[in-house]
């Protein structure tokens, strides 16, 4: 399975010149926890919920400054068309949360733990679908002493 088929797409973007308080309402819009740093389709870097608590905020910078303040800008990545499994490994191997999906140089979806967790959850049901049909098949068994 590729990356492109478990990514969030369109991720959701800002540019390096956006104030911290439009990033925080287009996160509370979509219900995210970082958004990527994009400019002309390249990635300049990422920003966190965690960035803006802590660097931003937190940290005694104005709502109206920029989030290239307080965004990381060095990004790991993957590619789209990589398999799922070096996701899996860059993941692990990082410790990051989080990773943009480039195409061609250019940001096409981010991939977090959580889309690997759903794409878990999936499989899971998949797995079971034939057991738990066969299960509810059976016919019923003997009605219990006592009923």
């Amino acid at each position: 399975m590729k990356v492109s088929e478990v990514m969030t797409a369109p991720p959701v973007c800002v540019a390096p010149h956006v104030p911290l308080d439009e990033v925080t309402d287009r996160m509370a819009e979509y219900s995210v926890g970082s958004v990527l740093v994009v400019e002309d389709g390249a990635l300049h870097g990422i920003v966190t919920d965690r960035d803006l608590a802590v660097r931003g905020l937190g940290g005694g910078l104005d709502a109206t400054a920029r989030v290239d303040a307080v965004m990381s800008p060095r990004v790991i990545t993957v590619e789209a068309t990589d398999d799922l499994q070096v996701a899996y490994r860059t993941f692990r191997r990082t410790g990051v949360r989080r990773l943009p999906v480039l195409e061609s140089g250019r940001v096409v979806g981010v991939l977090t733990l959580d889309d690997l967790l759903l794409d878990v959850f999936r499989r899971f049901a998949d797995l079971l679908g034939p057991v738990a049909a066969s299960v509810l098949q059976e016919p019923p068994g003997p009605p219990a002493a006592g009923t």
